[in-house]
């Protein structure tokens, strides 16, 4: 990774907004950082000299006078984020204002493949400024303390595979799977305008991202929002397993009573969630049923969440969950279990987790280039 240059304090800011903004006058830069024209100038002047800032047209006021727009540099480079994902890995190559510059995906199997084809498709000479892998897992200190790895050996390999794909020198950070996902409803999905809700993950696994004052709550052990850790059964004649409630709901245990309800003279077997759902949209039986069942269980668990955080809005995301089908049966079953909470689908779907893993990782990179700003202009 090349070394960002020392920036001024202003100068630092102005590279942060333009980033934020993706082009901009002078004025506006002035405006929405906070300083003089003045020293909004000499800041400009100062990124352009260090080819993080370039003048890329005029813009016309309303007098007829045009005034210089700026974007950013060649050498603000980019970023990239991987989305370590259950069947597929995704991955985005963006620059720091968040611009797509390249993006690939193949099965799990093949997983630096896609991170080998997204960096070839990055401009050359830019610098990588930072990495978000997200995992389906939740993270933890390596032994050295020089990094962070999947805590168990749920992501560990696929991580372990990835990484000698990934350029030496650059940032790494990982973060949850369903905690990028919910972020992406944040910014431009279904949870835009709200501060506080819960992203509800149902797929081959279950997992709860969780939103408050537009923040993502981690956790003291990064590990909020694990609801495959709830105790499943809870009964007198039972004894809660880890990770049962997720062998109960999630895809795989889905199929397994489709297997068992199946007859012979109900056609072929669906073989996937999505076959089955869409038989169920076309109104065959059983599997109408065993969708219905299935909004019901989901409903349930969405109820055992508003008990807890009562966040006012459920984004239902996964393979699964995200399944319009779900909704009159999950809004049904958690209001009788629960207090009014509105409950909606997600409108990103299966690029929620790389598009919340780009985000993150193009704050990354702008505070990588603006983080060693010195103490006075």
């Amino acid at each position: 990774m090349t070394e960002a240059p020392r920036l001024t304090e202003s100068a630092s800011a102005v590279f942060a907004v333009l980033a934020q903004a993706g082009s901009a006058t002078r004025p506006q830069l002035a405006s929405l950082a906070g300083l003089s024209k003045p020293t909004v100038s000499a800041a400009v002047a100062e990124l352009e000299s260090a080819r993080l800032a370039t003048h890329s047209g005029t813009a016309s006021s309303g007098t007829g006078r045009s005034a210089a727009v700026y974007g950013l540099g060649p050498a603000s480079g980019s970023v990239l984020a991987v989305d370590l994902g259950p069947a597929r890995t995704r991955v985005r190559g963006c620059a720091l204002d968040g611009t797509l510059l390249a993006e690939a995906a193949t099965p799990r199997a093949r997983a630096a493949d896609a991170v080998r084809e997204a960096l070839a498709a990055l401009p050359a000479g830019a610098p990588l400024r930072a990495i978000v892998v997200a995992v389906g897992d939740v993270t933890e200190l390596d032994r050295a303390g020089t990094g962070m790895r999947p805590a168990t050996a749920k992501a560990g390999p696929v991580f372990d595979a990835v990484s000698v794909a990934l350029p030496p020198g650059v940032p790494v950070h990982l973060e949850n799977n369903v905690n990028c996902a919910a972020l992406a409803e944040l910014q431009e999905g279904a949870a835009r305008g709200r501060r506080t809700f819960g992203y509800l993950r149902i797929g081959v696994g279950i997992g709860l991202g969780i939103v408050i004052g537009g923040q993502v709550l981690r956790g003291a052990n990064g590990a909020a929002g694990e609801l495959a850790r709830l105790p499943y059964p809870w009964d007198d004649d039972r004894e809660p397993r880890q990770e049962a409630l997720e062998a109960y709901v999630g895809s795989h245990a889905l199929l397994r009573r489709a297997a068992r309800a199946w007859r012979a003279g109900d056609g072929p077997r669906p073989r996937t969630a999505e076959r089955l759902f869409a038989l169920a949209a076309a109104g065959r039986e059983p599997a109408r049923g065993l969708v219905a069942r299935h909004a019901a269980d989901v409903g349930r668990l969405a109820a055992a969440v508003t008990a807890v955080l009562d966040p006012g809005l459920i984004v239902l995301g996964g393979s699964t969950g995200a399944d319009p089908q779900l909704l009159p049966g999950v809004r049904a079953e958690l209001g009788r279990l629960s207090w009014p909470t509105e409950v909606v689908s997600s409108q990103i779907g299966d690029l929620g987790t790389v598009v919340g893993a780009a985000r993150l990782a193009v704050a990354r990179g702008v505070q990588n280039v603006t983080e060693g700003a010195q103490a006075k202009d």
